[in-house]
């Protein structure tokens, strides 16, 4: 999807315009991009007024979409024509017709949020066949923290893997909120080279103390107080860390545990890209590595698997909370044993 936006933005930046694009699907984020782009940037600001029209396809008919693109421009060497929320226009596929000759002088925008338009629709293939055609899909909440540190990349600004998961958890899979946020960071540390999670405290306010994140931490780590406070306030408020959740957060800590048993030797820097992590994270890693034997990692894993079962309802009737109990109950019990 990132591919194919990128590769839309890039022929409009080049000025290589096509006479017609069509973009649609539920998440809005590059949808909003893409259409201030035909809106701010394709004409200068002496030539909208005459040149740019905006319809909405709840408001007009396709005949006047149509002919709205015949027009010819004034004053300029094109005009650019949007419709939005062209989902809501009754006769949608009655533009086939214009698609099929379209004005050479019109740049013609179809915006279809929220849903995808039908791929065997005539409109769609004479898209792709005269201009661009971009879907833009909701990004899977197990990819979302990938989405956050590619974005942190374009930016400029290194959002590392733990950070990534933190924001992703807390915010959602709402590329809009997510940018949002990370702007609001951004404007108050200007000068900081990578986001951290004090950060993240600091200006969005997620609990550094209460993060979900933090919790196999706290397991796998040597402060018992903090490992039964954070159990104690999991158990206190389950809606905040819902059981599937948790055991996707300790499946994470605990497979890069398993994976640095097979890394240790290596020089850092090889050994932290194979992990796939960040120095200061790969150091943490490698540490809870040398402090627990390898066959007590596969042990709680294996938990983690039991756990999983139990928390959709298979060989279990017990709560979230419940479960929680006895899976931190007996992981810590493991974990405690000498090697």
């Amino acid at each position: 999807m990132v591919a194919d936006f990128k590769k839309v933005l890039q022929s409009l930046e080049a000025k290589d315009y096509a006479p017609v694009y069509l973009i649609d699907g539920e998440e809005t984020f590059y949808i909003d991009m893409l259409t201030e782009y035909f809106e701010d940037k394709i004409l200068r600001p002496e030539e909208r007024d005459f040149n740019l029209m905006v319809l909405y396809g709840k408001e007009v008919e396709w005949s006047d979409v149509v002919n709205a693109c015949r027009r010819f421009p004034m004053f300029a060497e094109r005009q650019v024509v949007i419709l939005k929320d062209a989902a809501q226009m009754k006769g949608f596929n009655e533009l086939a017709g214009y698609l099929e000759n379209p004005a050479p002088t019109t740049v013609f925008l179809i915006e279809h949020r929220f849903k995808k338009t039908d791929g065997r629709s005539k409109v769609v293939k004479l898209a792709k066949e005269k201009g661009y055609y971009f879907t833009s899909d909701k990004v899977k909440d197990e990819q979302m923290p990938y989405w956050i540190q590619s974005y942190g990349k374009e930016i400029g600004f290194a959002i590392g893997e733990r950070e990534s998961q933190i924001l992703a958890t807390f915010l959602g899979a709402d590329l809009q909120k997510v940018v949002n946020e990370i702007a609001k960071i951004r404007i108050n540390t200007p000068d900081e080279p990578a986001l951290t999670a004090e950060m993240i405290q600091k200006y969005i306010g997620i609990s550094r103390e209460y993060n979900v994140f933090e919790f196999p931490e706290a397991l796998t780590g040597q402060d018992k107080d903090k490992l039964y406070r954070m159990l104690s306030y999991f158990i206190a408020n389950p809606k905040s860390s819902p059981m599937p959740l948790l055991i996707g957060t300790f499946y994470n800590h605990f497979s890069k545990i398993y994976q640095a048993y097979f890394v240790m030797g290596r020089p850092e820097k090889e050994a932290s890209a194979a992990l796939g992590t960040y120095p200061n994270r790969f150091r943490q890693i490698m540490n809870t590595a040398n402090r627990h034997s390898l066959s007590k990692i596969e042990y709680c894993m294996l938990l983690l698997g039991e756990y999983s079962k139990k928390a959709v309802g298979i060989d279990s009737t017990a709560d979230d909370r419940e479960l929680l109990k006895e899976m931190v109950g007996k992981m810590e019990l493991v974990l405690s044993q000498y090697n």
